[in-house]
């Protein structure tokens, strides 16, 4: 895939553990690929429910790793065409998607993003 997607990445029980409203733990392997969708040029959007202070120390999640959000919560070249508050995005990584692929740990709430599995499928389709 030769040009840049639009990916919508949810953050709580995908790029962190489940321990809203408290920041979780890293989910191991999101910090990896979401550098690796910033190195091939992808506009990552962080698509959360997360507001105020929360959203606050979601975004700062990401400076702290040195990951380039595109946009928060939004997709700012959507205003043109639609009115619409749905977030237009070419993929959304999100631990609620069907099909997205979930780990279990241990003593953990519910299941969060195998990013194992999903660097696999982005490399098969040629994303990473």
């Amino acid at each position: 895939m030769s040009h840049s997607m639009i990916i919508a990445v949810d953050f709580d029980g995908t790029c962190v553990e489940h321990d809203y409203p408290d920041v979780g733990m890293d989910v191991e392997g999101a910090v990896d690929v979401l550098k690796a969708l910033n190195a091939k040029g992808h506009k990552l959007i962080l698509f959360t429910m997360r507001s105020g202070s929360k959203l606050d120390a979601a975004v700062r999640w990401f400076k702290e790793r040195k990951i380039e959000l595109w946009a928060v919560n939004t997709n700012p070249e959507q205003k043109s065409w639609t009115d619409s508050v749905k977030v237009h995005a070419d993929l959304y990584i999100d631990d609620s998607a069907v099909g997205c692929p979930l780990m279990f740990i241990d003593d953990a709430p519910r299941p969060m993003v195998n990013w194992a599995k999903v660097r696999e499928r982005l490399e098969y389709d040629r994303v990473l």
